[in-house]
């Protein structure tokens, strides 16, 4: 099932920007909820591949409640996160199977097939999102991704986080901004969506360094984005950095005001699937202010509401 060519007009129904829950609606007739799952896989920037230590800011328990517990099989993984999310949703009956820590194209194709057929088998289940690096989708992956979106709503997405090859080797990221672009030229035209995850506020970018990366996110023409600002958890090398003030985290109304002014560069095809992160309290260090959504969430809001804009409006093709 290839992903839609022709979004809803979001404005219309007095949206600011176009967000993944309105456009699964649309897609599905009613919600549908993401399920955290774990296959086990590991990262070429952890195993010695790519490097070792893994990304300054990385804690995969801190990303993903999967890797916060005992890892199961994928069908009981699946179970037990239908189980929490309809306490919390009760009228979801529909989930996208989200493989989301470490990187899920990073392993042989007959041991993908494997993981991803179990997903999907699932009857409640009518899609998936594939967490990844742009360095791990070989010409076999994507052959069998093809595949897969062929049968089922499929999201790729790509950790990229920012454009800037210094920002990639001072985080320790372990590719460069030419292996997205060889990533998303070889993965165009699959039948599968493309989303990217973003970063704002990276040590040693200003705002001109993100609102570049916003440009070039509209001129490569991704399909989603996914946007969270910089947070520090524990047991990291960022986490040291904070701790001997070597780095600045942003306030809430600085962040506010540079994720609108990143939004407004977007196409208002491109869906935002997501607009800040946090951490759980066990692993967090900073900053305190996003972890009250709610209120960050009614900040973005009034800051659109205040400059009459919305995502799209300084775009330019």
């Amino acid at each position: 099932m290839p992903p839609a060519t022709a979004p809803y007009d979001w404005r219309a129904e007095g949206h600011r920007f176009y967000s993944l829950t309105s456009h699964l609606r649309q897609r599905f007739g009613e919600r549908v909820q993401k399920v955290s799952l774990d296959a086990g896989f590991t990262c070429p920037n952890v195993d010695g591949t790519v490097a070792t230590g893994g990304c300054t800011y990385c804690d995969n328990r801190s990303f993903s409640p999967s890797r916060r517990q005992p890892r199961v099989p994928i069908r009981e993984q699946i179970e037990m996160g239908i189980s929490k999310l309809q306490i919390r949703y009760d009228n979801c009956r529909l989930f996208l199977a989200y493989f989301q820590p470490a990187t899920n194209t990073y392993a042989p194709v007959e041991r993908l097939r494997r993981v991803y057929s179990e997903a999907i088998d699932h009857p409640q289940v009518v899609g998936m999102a594939i967490g990844t690096r742009p360095d791990c989708v070989p010409p076999d992956v994507l052959d069998l991704l093809e595949e897969f979106g062929a049968r089922t709503y499929l999201s790729l997405e790509f950790g990229v986080q920012s454009i800037h090859d210094r920002t990639a080797d001072l985080t320790n990221r372990g590719h460069h901004h030419d292996d997205f672009l060889d990533a998303m030229d070889r993965s165009r035209d699959r039948g599968f969506s493309l989303c990217v995850h973003l970063i704002l506020g990276l040590p040693g970018e200003d705002r001109e360094d993100i609102l570049a990366t916003a440009r070039e996110m509209a001129r490569v023409k991704v399909d989603a984005v996914k946007i969270h600002n910089l947070y520090v958890v524990k047991n990291t090398p960022m986490a040291e950095q904070l701790e001997h003030g070597q780095l600045r985290l942003m306030d809430r109304q600085e962040y506010v005001s540079t994720l609108v002014d990143f939004l407004e560069l977007l196409p208002p095809t491109t869906l935002v699937e997501r607009l800040s992160g946090d951490a759980p309290p066990d692993y967090f260090l900073g900053p305190t202010w996003c972890l009250d959504k709610p209120a960050l969430r009614q900040a973005i809001f009034h800051e659109f509401h205040i400059r009459d804009t919305w995502q799209g409006k300084r775009y330019r093709a």
